[in-house]
């Protein structure tokens, strides 16, 4: 992560924290170490200080292995700190022009050790990064976080206080009739509705012995009234903004009225929206054939993956917003494992397990891990610009946008004869690498960098800030720009 040859060029961030620690272990170590497990991981840096101009300069440790022996003693107290996910090799000294520092570096905590927290209170101990500084977090963080911790996923819980009628017969029936076309004799097939109910894991006996709801069957099969009894921030949310100036020309949302507004009927009637006009480039006819095939099931994959990984205990709601030129998927809730993991494939943790499994038994969703490295290859084999998976915090919320463009084919020459569109990433890159470097930059420090003019640099940070890679902050000669967290 971090070239320690080269360490004056960096800056504290979102994923470097710098202490001084001569006087022995910082006490503020713990919290960082917390908000380091519980956002996206970083690297703790003791012996190094921050000067003035914000660069960071070791100062010699005179003792590092006592304080690395100190560190593991508090890490393994579980009345300081909740859990420890550290390995030995995740903590090492390290020799810098003759300084020992330690170097410790934090991984994301996995979601069944979230939240991480110290002093044995996880409403008043858990942390998360923001910038370069750590923040308590709130008690709904901390909540999403326990609910993604439970070995059984949040919708396998039977609802006692929904009556069965809550559910909406049509959208049982017609899950009925899809799954038994896909799947024809099966065992349940000649089962009433409320034992099928059972069998799928959409209802179970409740505390009084009586047949109840469980939260994926309310989510499902329920009507919009109840459903919110049980997730009062439940909200469903279909934009297509194909006008101009991004006009909302269409929009659907679970609470107009006129259809039940679950999860079953959301997905069918978003998928006929969702693939219309939306068509892989001219080709062959065989080829385009299946090329459609192939583009529609991803966008399938992408509309399920967005539903069976949305917390519906969180806030903001589910939203799918259709523009000319990409489809954007966005759902509460943080990935429950890497996000780098969850595109190489082979590794699956929905949030709703039982969803999952209603979506399956009808031939939606590809399981085991493969749904978003699927994705990722047809739009590769499409040969257009790459998916983004776009994670926040506070609130948590996952984005999946999908362009509907082609990469451009032409290459037309730049200074010194290289192709503009390599330019253009080239100095992309440059001015993510130097954000990388700086907490924040304004636009002529970058364009001094860049080596361009300041009116040439802006249009290169207006790129990348429509590429959610980068934030802008304040206005006129105080805009600073940062690397989005």
């Amino acid at each position: 992560m971090i070239d320690f040859s080269q360490i004056e060029q960096y800056r504290e961030n979102n994923r470097i924290e710098a202490k001084k620690a001569l006087g022995g272990l910082p006490r503020s170590i713990w919290e960082t170490y917390s908000a380091f497990a519980n956002t996206i991981g970083g690297m703790i840096l003791l012996g190094v200080e921050e000067h003035a101009d914000h660069s960071l300069h070791t100062v010699n440790l005179p003792a590092p292995e006592r304080l690395i022996q100190e560190f593991w003693s508090i890490i393994n107290d579980p009345q300081k700190v909740s859990v420890n996910i550290l390995t030995n090799r995740q903590v090492q000294v390290v020799n810098i022009d003759g300084d020992n520092i330690i170097a410790i570096t934090v991984p994301r905590a996995q979601r069944y050790d979230r939240p991480v927290y110290i002093d044995g209170s996880p409403l008043r101990g858990a942390y998360r990064r923001s910038g370069e500084g750590d923040y308590r977090c709130t008690y709904e963080e901390v909540q999403a976080m326990l609910r993604d911790a439970a070995i059984q996923t949040q919708d396998m819980k039977v609802l006692d206080h929904i009556p069965m009628e809550g559910l909406d017969r049509e959208s049982v029936r017609h899950y009925r009739t899809r799954m038994g076309n896909y799947r024809p004799g099966h065992v349940w097939e000649t089962l009433e509705d409320t034992e099928f109910l059972c069998k799928l894991g959409a209802a179970g006996r409740g505390t009084n012995g009586e047949p109840h709801p469980t939260g994926a069957g309310l989510l499902m099969f329920g009507r919009e009234q109840e459903i919110i009894r049980e997730f009062p921030n439940y909200f469903l949310d279909y934009q297509e903004q194909t006008g101009a100036g991004g006009l909302c020309m269409e929009r659907m949302t679970s609470s107009a009225g006129g259809w039940s507004g679950n999860l079953y009927e959301f997905y069918f009637r978003v998928y006929e929206k969702i693939v219309r006009d939306v068509k892989p480039p001219a080709g062959a006819a065989q080829e385009e054939q299946a090329d459609a095939a192939s583009l529609h099931g991803a966008l399938r994959e992408a509309l399920a993956n967005c539903i069976v990984n949305a917390d519906y205990y969180g806030a903001c709601g589910l939203s799918i917003v259709k523009r000319r030129d990409s489809i954007a998927f966005s759902n509460p809730g943080s990935f429950r494992i890497e996000v780098e993991t969850a595109k190489s494939g082979g590794v699956s943790d929905p949030r709703n397990a039982a969803l999952t499994r209603m979506f399956n038994l009808i031939n939606i969703g590809e399981g085991a891990g493969s749904g978003i490295p699927s994705i990722y290859s047809v739009w590769r084999k499409l040969d257009w610009s790459q998916p983004a998976i776009e994670e926040q915090f506070a609130p948590e919320r996952t984005t999946l946008t999908l362009p509907l463009r082609k990469l451009s084919r032409k290459r037309p020459l730049g200074k010194g004869g290289v192709p503009r569109t390599a330019l253009v990433q080239i100095k992309k890159g440059l001015i993510i690498a130097y954000l990388t470097d700086h907490v924040s930059a304004g636009t002529g420090e970058i364009s001094d960098y860049i080596q361009l003019k300041p009116s040439r640099t802006r249009e290169y940070l207006k790129k990348l800030i429509a590429e959610d890679i980068v934030m802008a902050e304040g206005s006129g000669r105080n805009r600073v720009y940062k690397l989005k967290a």
